[in-house]
This record gives C-alpha cells, structure tokens and sequence, in this order.
C-alpha cells in the first residue's frame, strides 16, 4: 500500500519518501517517535489511519472533509487540530490536520504546503532537532503561521502599487484587484481568527497536548503572539484597501467632475453665439435691406461673436470657473 511520493516520514534518522505500511508498523512496533505527512492522501492512504494507527472514526470522517474551521479535539490517545498556512494557490490557504499521540505526529492535507519544505530539507540534512510530540507538532504549526508573513509582506506592495496608480490613472482593472485583495484577506481572516483563539486555548492550559510542559508553553505562546501580529495586519490592510477604495471613487468622480465642467463651459460658450446667429437668420425685411456687405458681415458676424466669447470668459475666469 504505497503513500503518495510527495508524502513523507521523518524520524531520529532523518527523512524517507517511500513510505509503505511495513515502515509505518515498523515504526510503530519500534516505540521511536515519527512525523508522517500525507499529502494528497487516496483512499488506500487513509486507510493508514485505521490501519495501522487506530485512529477514531470520527477523526478519520474529519480527516477525509476538508474545508473546516480551525479546531482542536481531544481523543484517548491522542488530540486531533486543524490548522492553516498560506500557500500561493487560487485562495491563499493550506488546511492541514494534525494528528499528536506520544508516539507519532500524523498531517494530512491536500494542498501544497511551502510551509513543510524547509522542514523536510532540515531533516534530510541531519540538521533536525530531536523529535519530541509537542515540540514536533510545534514545529509544525510554527513553519505554518510564519507563511503568512512573507505573503502579507508581498500584499503590502501591491497595496502600495495600487494607491500609487490610483492617484496617477484610476481605471477598472484597479477596482477588479481592490476586490481580489479584500477576498483574499476576508478567507484569511475567516481562519486566523479561529486559530488564534485556539491556541489561546492551549498557552492558557485549557487543552492540553501529549507531551508538553511548561517549557514546550512558552514555544506555543511565540506561535499565539505570531497569529496575534497577523490578525492585527490583515486589519490594518482591509483598513489601506478601503481608503484605496474610497480614493479610487473619489478620484473618478473629481475626474467626472472635471469633464462635465469643460463640457458645461464649452455649451455655454456656444449659447450666445447660437442666439446671435439665430437671430440675423430670422430674414425681416428692414434687416435684409439694411444689413448688407462684406464689412456688416465681419462686423455682425463674426466680430460681435468675438466679443460675446470675450465678455463670458473674463466673467468666467473672474468667478474661478477656469
């Protein structure tokens, strides 16, 4: 019963990619500790979670339904979490479950997790701490809530690109990214929130883990201040996407503003010289006998319209109007 290749188990030795039953018995029959991950499980993967780990039915039912909050359940021996990490895929997120006993660490989960790669290179060098149960999953859950960080930081650019190119052109494309960026930050939140309040759950010691103590507290307590700094970015960034947003309207509108003020200007321009035209078009006789020649045409003609224009703009500039 083969795991997926991009599955893996690390133990005091190191890491290993192919990862079969006889293995994980082995491991199990041997007492060392392990941290086996499961990424993408089939069906014949999960089956490793009965068989040979004994795992509750209702945490295997879990296990197999992606999409949950963030949560922690104690069972008999062992607990079971679910947390989240960031990952560059279509909704920023990584859900993976967590599976602590004495003995073994157990995470499955379906999407790429970037969060994972530098602890599986640390082992594979021989340069992985000694695995302990809350340490392990400490390690773990650690690597996950710091991916968030180097996301947000590229958020934060493409926020200050976006303020930028509003107040120098705004235009649809702009507003499109605005929403883009408040979803992403909305599922963010919808998950940070809940796992914040988890592990305030586990510092304050009303859930415990196999294996900790009050040394193992204070690790877990750095991994609460990190979901703490990050709630308080993603405030601060809906908060910079709504002033975006607010300056992006008000920048369209002062834009329309401006056209409908040269516009308004331009008619009103015209409406004298289209009452002066109007009016030598009427054809009364005594006009027609009397306006007459080439100098009552440049004098009626063109010369009062001159004047009409003149006479509007310095009215206009002395208002402020241009």
């Amino acid at each position: 019963m083969p795991i997926h290749h991009e599955s893996f188990l690390v133990d005091a030795e190191g890491t290993k990619s192919d990862v079969d039953h006889e293995l994980v018995q082995s491991h199990l029959d041997r007492g060392e500790f392990f941290w086996l991950d499961l990424h993408r499980p089939t069906g014949d993967q999960l089956a490793l979670l009965s068989d040979p780990f004994g795992l509750h039915p209702l945490a295997i039912e879990d296990a197999e339904h992606f999409g949950q909050r963030p949560k922690i359940e104690p069972f008999d021996d062992f607990t079971y979490l679910v947390v989240f990490g960031a990952a560059p895929d279509a909704d920023g997120l990584v859900e993976v479950h967590c599976f602590l006993s004495e003995r073994w660490l157990l995470t499955v989960h379906r999407d790429d997790c970037p969060a994972f790669a530098d602890l599986r290179r640390l082992a594979t060098e021989g340069r992985s701490p000694a695995l302990e149960p809350a340490r392990a999953l400490y390690r773990v859950v650690d690597a996950l809530a710091d991916s968030f960080f180097p996301e947000l930081s590229k958020l934060d650019d493409r926020i200050d690109a976006l303020e930028n190119g509003v107040l120098k052109r705004p235009d649809d494309a702009q507003l499109q990214q605005v929403f883009k960026l408040k979803r992403r930050l909305v599922g963010w939140r919808k998950v940070i929130s809940p796992e914040r309040d988890l592990f305030a759950r586990l510092v304050t010691g009303a859930v415990g883990l196999p294996g900790m103590t009050p040394e193992m507290e204070r690790y877990y307590r750095d991994v609460y201040d990190h979901l703490i700094r990050i709630s308080d970015l993603l405030d601060s960034y809906r908060d910079l996407l709504s002033g975006a947003m607010d300056v992006y309207l008000s920048t369209v509108s002062n834009r329309l503003n401006e056209v409908m003020k040269r516009l308004t200007i331009v008619a009103t321009v015209f409406m004298p010289l289209t009452w002066i035209v109007g009016f030598f078009g009427m054809n009364f006789a005594w006009m027609v006998r009397q306006v007459n020649g080439v100098a009552a045409f440049v004098a009626l003609g063109v010369i009062s319209q001159l004047i009409a224009v003149a006479i509007m703009l310095v009215f206009f500039r002395r208002r402020g109007w241009v």
